[in-house]
């Protein structure tokens, strides 16, 4: 395997490599994908500041057309697609399919944008003036992404970027590479220029070398929120646009009133699908009083059914392993935080049972008499466990809700719109559902969340092209006579 650089597969000019692990069989080495350097990276981008110079004058609807075309690729591979990143990642294949979807949703909503990618006119001060304002393309947009989604999420970013007549270079996670030259295939067959979109594999150098580099204008990141904030204090003193998705602590609230069966189906989803490795999982399941005992029972009876296994070998599995021995570490380290902190009611243990021995698979988990002040409810594990808290009322619910260094997704289960809108207008998160879990963003909808979450760029819809534009004012005199603003054209 190899970089994907102005059209061509070069390997790292380091001659290292690291190989690619199956997660749910650690013994399926996938490929060897190239340990790039600075080097490496600085051939990248100077491919892609070439290819700027004839994309970013090629219409939009035009680069639109080849969006459109890439969408219809990834349809026609998303079998073989949703096999190769159940294979790297671990997610079961219903759910790699739904990655791919996400990509092929918005390949086709950003081809359609790109014939409303709409400036504003505005009325002039003088006379015989005209005030207009454009979007304008940025330039080279370093991607720097997560393993958990590596379709759909490069896709949220990497497609509007284009769209917008910016050029790419794509530094995937060493935990996901193959998927990555997979996306930069369908992109070739699809027509995009070399140059425009480049795939450079490694870990942080090549990371760190792409965010250094001068002539990359934009930083788009996905990850921890400690290394998105070390690349947005980096991008500060570069005056470098970045645009950041981070973690997450996301809380589901159930009220008395709700339909219990739904929540019950809303959490399970949220926890403990994905293996409950997404910024938006549900890691803080808020009760009010009077349902917790017997919500709790009832959701440790159904999660306990809850099937383990690899998805490409097990036709009923519903959770996959996590990415890599560090997170399981990470994982299970947290479970014994827990432990001194709480109560834990299911799991806490890694599954080496039959088939799963041989992978990073952890039993679902579930821990209750969690206290707010508990390391388990603030901070994010991004793994199968579930903190459950006690609620006195709504308004103390918000409040355990509201009790958190982020602020991405969140939930509310009930009946009474009253509390339904007061949860809307009061949750801090980026993200709200009601009566649905905290998991299933659409791609034409704004994605992203405040305090540790990000830093208050929102990627998918409209909002996308948002972060890769830059807005040029245009200001046209027909007057044929020195008109001057900004001086004060009141007085005589």
């Amino acid at each position: 395997m190899k970089n994907y650089i102005a059209g061509q597969w070069l390997p790292s000019s380091t001659g290292r490599t690291f190989n690619n692990i199956n997660p749910a069989d650690i013994s399926d080495v996938i490929g060897s994908f190239p340990l790039s350097n600075v080097d490496d990276v600085a051939r990248a981008v100077a491919a892609a500041s070439d290819a700027f110079k004839a994309w970013r004058l090629l219409p939009a609807p035009k680069r639109g057309d080849i969006l459109r075309v890439a969408g219809d690729i990834f349809t026609r591979r998303k079998e073989e697609l949703a096999a190769i990143m159940t294979r790297e990642m671990g997610k079961t294949l219903a759910e790699t399919k739904g990655d791919i979807q996400e990509a092929i949703d918005t390949a086709y909503y950003a081809a359609t944008e790109t014939r409303r990618l709409f400036g504003h006119t505005a009325p002039s001060e003088m006379n015989n003036k005209m005030n207009m304002s454009f979007r304008m393309p940025i330039g080279v947009c370093g991607i720097i992404t997560a393993w958990n989604f590596p379709i759909a999420v490069p896709s949220w970013k990497i497609l509007p970027a284009l769209a917008c007549g910016n050029t790419v270079v794509f530094k995937p996670s060493d935990d996901s590479p193959h998927s990555a030259n997979i996306f930069a295939e369908i992109l070739e067959e699809a027509g995009l220029p070399p140059g425009v979109f480049n795939v450079v594999h490694g870990n942080g150098e090549a990371g760190a070398a792409l965010v250094e580099s001068e002539n990359v204008r934009l930083i788009g990141f996905t990850g921890s929120t400690s290394t998105g904030t070390a690349i947005a204090a980096r991008c500060g003193a570069l005056n470098k646009r970045v645009s950041l998705e981070m973690g997450g602590k996301n809380a589901q609230i159930v009220m008395p009133d709700a339909d219990m069966e739904l929540a019950l189906h809303g959490v399970l989803w949220g926890a403990f699908g994905t293996t409950g490795q997404r910024c938006t999982a549900t890691s803080r399941l808020i009760l009010h009083q009077d349902i917790h005992d017997s919500f709790v029972a009832e959701l440790i009876m159904q999660a306990k059914q809850l099937v383990l296994g690899n998805g490409l070998t097990h036709s009923g599995a519903q959770v996959g392993p996590v990415i890599n021995q560090r997170q399981l570490d990470k994982i299970l380290s947290y479970i014994e935080i827990g432990k001194s902190e709480a109560t834990c009611v299911l799991g806490g243990k890694r599954d080496i049972g039959g088939d799963n021995a041989n992978g990073f698979f952890m039993e679902p988990t579930i821990f209750t008499n969690v206290e707010r002040t508990d390391r388990i409810f603030q901070e994010e594990i991004f793994g199968p466990v579930l903190s459950v808290i006690k609620a006195t009322s709504f308004e103390h619910a918000l409040e355990l809700a509201n009790d958190s260094a982020y602020g991405l997704s969140s939930s509310i289960y009930t009946r009474d719109v009253n509390a339904a809108f007061t949860a809307i207008r009061d949750i801090e998160a980026g993200i709200t559902y009601i009566n649905a879990p905290t998991i299933g963003a659409e791609a034409h909808m704004p994605f992203g969340g405040i305090k540790g979450t990000g830093n208050g760029h929102r990627e998918g819809g409209w909002t996308a092209f948002d972060i890769f534009t830059e807005w040029k004012s245009v200001y046209v005199d027909f007057s044929g006579k020195l008109q001057r603003a900004q001086i004060d054209n009141y007085t005589d």
